[in-house]
């Protein structure tokens, strides 16, 4: 071997490796302009306090009573802290809600609350909003992606099975009873259904299924129809209490004796149960999860550890009870 020719090519080597070590190291070392995923204080988000936080919230509906008591609750609370709220109705319209949300981070509001009609068609502009660094918390239903600061909602889940149990304690089992589903895609119809299928499947006579999209007049016409297809039913399973008074009502006019149960606890359902006319419904705790749903934001703002998904406990409400429920949640 020539000795000479393999040192001169030893040499060049060396210095291309030399070269491409230093790139290395220079490009380690920058490592913080926002190449790295990594956590730690570039996760943390600058303290506010709740006077200087303005928060833009946007509600599926406000012809539903429940949510008109999550838009009081929501609202008293954020102003009792000294924060700025910008509340919008998004009439049950998937695409008004996208452009009211898109509004909202457009006014560069500090954080959101969402209450979403569809939870897939939500995720769309919770991306949006993580893109500008607002943080987002979702209330009664969850987006399906997107980054959620926290989602505030009843255990549906545990609420339907509430509602399949104490449908076979009143009627019992393989009794048969219909079930109106809510919103298709909504988080709160799937839940509320999974947890209510996993036994009613099982224990009851499931005659038919079939959704009013969490809507009074809906409902009314829907139990028209299954009552005409199904004389013999003894209960129904309303996802919401707007479809549960919509029953109520097809339900009186054709003069029958049927066993309704809804979900929610609306003062309108409430009233209806002190009547008779609805039997019993599964009681979200609106008080609770509306004021949750803005602290949330103020625990995010003071960098404090918020729950991924915070749940409030429900309650089956009848006749026995109800007086109690209406004055611990609406205070009446």
């Amino acid at each position: 071997m020539n000795f000479k020719k393999f040192s001169k090519k030893f040499t060049k080597i060396a210095a291309v490796a030399s070269v491409v070590l230093i790139a290395g190291g220079v490009l380690a070392g920058c490592g913080s302009t926002g190449l790295s995923n990594g956590s730690g204080s570039s996760t943390k988000v600058e303290k506010k306090e709740p006077k200087d936080l303005k928060i833009g919230v946007s509600l599926s509906t406000l012809t539903n009573p429940a949510f008109v008591n999550l838009k009081n609750v929501i609202s008293n609370y954020a102003k009792k802290n000294g924060s700025k709220v910008i509340i919008d109705d998004a009439n049950n319209d998937t695409s008004k809600q996208n452009n009211d949300v898109e509004d909202l981070i457009t006014q560069k509001v500090d954080a959101l609350i969402i209450n979403p009609c569809d939870s897939s068609a939500i995720s769309t502009v919770v991306k949006k909003a993580n893109e500008a660094n607002i943080p987002v918390v979702c209330v009664d239903r969850s987006a399906d992606s997107g980054k959620v600061v926290s989602t505030v909602a009843s255990d549906n889940v545990a609420g339907g099975k509430m509602a399949a149990n104490w449908l076979i304690k009143e009627l019992g089992a393989n009794a048969k009873v219909a079930e109106i589903q809510g919103i298709p895609g909504a988080s709160a119809t799937r839940e509320r259904g999974k947890g209510f299928d996993s036994i009613a499947d099982k224990k009851l006579n499931v005659v038919t299924k079939q959704t009013a999209q969490f809507d009074r007049a809906k409902a009314l016409t829907v139990t028209e129809n299954i009552l005409q297809a199904h004389k013999d039913i003894k209960g129904i399973f309303a996802q919401n209490d707007e479809e549960a008074v919509g029953a109520a009502r097809a339900v009186k006019a054709a003069n029958k004796k049927i066993t309704i149960i809804g979900f929610d606890g609306a003062l309108a359902s409430l009233n209806l149960i002190q009547k008779g006319e609805v039997t019993a419904t599964v009681g979200q705790q609106w008080n609770k999860i509306g004021e949750q749903s803005v602290q949330m934001v103020y625990d995010h703002f003071q960098n404090k550890k918020v729950p991924k998904n915070d749940k409030v406990a429900v309650k089956i409400v009848t006749k026995k009870n109800v007086a109690e429920f209406k004055k611990q949640v609406y205070n009446k």
